[in-house]
């Protein structure tokens, strides 16, 4: 197992997690019901995905 030879400092550590925050979740408004839905997904209240009803 690979081990460092001297410690990284803090600043370091720190720019290196820079990008590893939590984005807030991009929400759609869903054609049929106007309630909010992911991306590509079906809507959770209604079902319709691309203008077909997805509800078993």
């Amino acid at each position: 197992m690979a081990v460092p030879r001297n410690r990284h400092s803090t600043a370091r550590r720190n720019s290196r997690r820079a990008h590893d925050a939590k984005r807030p979740v991009n929400a759609l408004a869903c054609s049929n019901c106007k309630s909010p839905r992911l991306p590509h997904h079906a809507c959770l209240s209604c079902g319709f995905y691309k203008g077909r009803n997805y509800n078993k």
